[in-house]
């Protein structure tokens, strides 16, 4: 009869949907496919990530979010409303409440976009919340006592980093080293290093089955294919994970210095607290071989990977709709 609420953690990479009472439901890719003729949406989610780099002419497969904030208005608004009515979650009377996680320093203008477009979608009052607090909640950490919690989400888009006490953000920096700039930097190297072009989806293959950010934490290689850039035609190559990590390196410092300066801003009461409870890693970067071990090395600080770095923002937004009380957010 009644609407149920739901959670978005719509990110860059991945839309995983949370629905009061059922769990996660949905946990598929931000690709939609839309006929350029038409502007008529082909297929969303998994079915559009398929025809990533193979569409012929007239279909072209878009992802709408970029750095963790909308880049295309109304293809974002195509793909909420394609996952919302999936879920069939309206009721007779009213329309769900709807919590959606975004970056900790989106702007103003892009808040109000992530809004309208969820509810234009559906939604009947929308809330936003910041990623790296609904991700420490969904990673198990008590962020509403008063002690230092500290959250490193390394997502598709953006890296969040974040002290967390008492219910809140103390210290944050939101980065752009994050998923896409490791996959770039993958495809840079290949076209640069061995005159092949390669698609996205070979370049993070690449980087999860051979890549490490640790020297030494990973001997293995792999073959991959790509379109020559001197003859047109296919070609096979072998990378190894030793020149991956080099790779890799200036975007994962990136991400080092974003730590140390916001562990350099953070009052030094919360900072014991982080030296005894240790950083914990979310977001599917989390999964990137030896980044934990770096991290622990470069800040010093025991770093721990999530149980489910994957889920953990919208494992979060599940608590959260258990307990609407503790939401402090900003909704219409």
């Amino acid at each position: 009869m009644f609407a149920k609420d739901i959670g978005i953690d719509l990110g860059t990479a991945n839309v995983l949907i949370y629905v009061k009472g059922k769990g996660i439901v949905i946990n598929e890719p931000s690709v939609v496919a839309i006929d350029r003729h038409s502007n008529k949406v082909l297929a969303v989610g998994e079915e559009a990530r398929q025809m990533l780099g193979r569409t012929p002419g007239n279909i072209i497969a878009i992802r709408p979010m970029k750095d963790g904030a909308i880049a295309d208005f109304d293809v974002t608004e195509a793909m909420l409303r394609h996952f919302i009515n999936k879920l069939n979650v309206k009721g007779f009377f009213s329309k769900p409440r709807i919590l959606i996680c975004c970056p900790a320093n989106i702007t103003s203008v892009e808040q109000k976009a992530i809004r309208q477009a969820a509810e234009k979608s559906g939604g009947k009052k929308i809330y936003l919340e910041e990623e790296p607090k609904v991700a420490a909640i969904g990673a198990g950490m008590d962020i509403f006592q008063p002690s230092g919690n500290m959250v490193i989400d390394i997502g598709g888009g953006t890296t969040d980093v974040a002290v967390l006490s008492m219910g809140d953000i103390v210290t944050s920096q939101s980065i752009n080293a994050a998923g896409d700039a490791f996959d770039n930097d993958i495809t840079q190297y290949i076209k640069r290093e061995y005159k092949l072009l390669i698609g996205e989806r070979t370049a993070e293959n690449i980087k999860f089955n051979i890549g490490t950010v640790f020297p030494g934490g990973r001997k293995e290689q792999m073959d991959i294919r790509g379109r020559d850039i001197m003859t047109g035609l296919p070609r096979t190559i072998t990378v190894h994970s030793d020149e991956i990590g080099k790779v890799l390196k200036e975007s994962i410092y990136m991400i080092v210095h974003a730590a140390k300066s916001v562990l350099e801003k953070t009052p030094p009461e919360l900072s014991a607290d982080i030296i005894d409870r240790g950083i914990f890693l979310t977001g599917g970067g989390a999964l990137l071989h030896g980044i934990d071990h770096l991290l622990a090395e470069e800040l010093k600080v025991p770093v721990f990977i999530s149980d489910n770095p994957l889920k953990c923002v919208v494992i979060g937004t599940g608590v959260l709709l258990d307990s609407m009380d503790k939401l402090s957010s900003k909704y219409l």
